[in-house]
């Protein structure tokens, strides 16, 4: 893919060198947009991985290091760590470079680059690209990862028309759809289809393997089940972070999926009314295009 209107990173710093962030660098790389890539990696085998794999042309260990004269900025980091990461990196960073992130969540995002940058938020631009896979690392990294996924942008009233322009054209280089939406929308909306059905799946899972006889059920768990529960061996650490910060507007989809369950409760007994509940559901389904996949239903 190429982006002909796109002025090629110079230098791209990406601060947490694993999937995401490793994926966004292939991505670019393959993409002939970017021209020097610095990785951040906590461990010495992390930064020996990137280098061995080519997502990174340069690894360390310090996020200010890898920022300085960097023209942009990835912050691939659990959504916990952004303020101190953008604390540790401010100091660096040039006055005209773009600051983004590829965290779940929004609002405590912006509130943590309010807080870390001051007047240099205007530098920053939050994105969530929605893609990812049960498995993190590096090593799992991939120039396609983004390819027809989503990518949210929610920009602040004060961010820069510039960077935002720039983050926009880069994530399109990756080959992914670009959308703005405000943090708050982008919050609630992912709490719906995103966050409560993870919890749902670490839900379902745990209340089988607590009864007497779950290791049994599981042992009869077929295709359905597999297909259903495949998110609950994602990452606790990092689901643990975007559920905690996002706890009023997951409570909010949990409240309506109880009165959900509630009506499918109350129509058990009666097959017409059942039946009509389930065609209600299948419906909505059938009618569904997933994100990033329009040619499939």
């Amino acid at each position: 893919m190429s982006a002909p209107d796109l002025a090629p990173v110079r230098r791209l710093a990406i601060i947490g060198c694993g999937l995401m962030g490793g994926s966004f660098a292939l991505a670019l790389r393959a993409a002939g947009a970017v021209r020097h890539t610095v990785g951040v990696a906590r461990s010495e085998r992390a930064r020996a991985q990137a280098l061995a794999l080519g997502v990174v042309d340069q690894a360390c260990a310090d996020a200010a290091e890898a920022a300085a004269e960097a023209d942009v900025v990835l912050l691939a980091v659990p959504v916990a760590a952004t303020e101190a990461t953008l604390r540790a990196l401010a100091p660096a960073l040039a006055p005209d470079a773009l600051v983004m992130d590829v965290g779940s969540t929004k609002t405590d995002v912006v509130a943590a680059a309010r807080a870390a940058l001051g007047a240099r938020v205007a530098q920053f631009v939050p994105a969530h690209p929605i893609a990812g896979k049960e498995k993190a690392g590096v090593e799992h990294a991939s120039a396609e990862l983004y390819r027809r996924s989503q990518v949210v942008l929610t920009p602040l009233p004060d961010t820069r028309a510039d960077l935002l322009a720039r983050a926009h054209a880069l994530w399109v280089a990756t080959g992914a759809r670009v959308r703005t939406m405000s943090p708050e929308a982008h919050d609630s909306a992912l709490a719906a289809v995103s966050h409560l059905p993870h919890l749902v799946a670490f839900a379902a899972v745990r209340a089988i393997a607590q009864q007497p006889h779950g290791a049994q059920m599981l042992a009869l768990a077929g295709p359905g089940f597999r297909d259903f529960t495949r998110i609950a061996a994602s990452d606790a650490t990092v689901w643990r972070d975007i559920l905690h910060a996002n706890a009023s507007h997951v409570r909010a989809q949990a409240r309506a999926l109880r009165a959900a369950l509630d009506d499918f409760d109350a129509v058990l007994d009666d097959p017409a009314r059942l039946h009509a509940l389930i065609e209600d559901a299948s419906r909505v389904r059938r009618a569904w295009t997933p994100a990033g996949a329009p040619d499939s239903p």
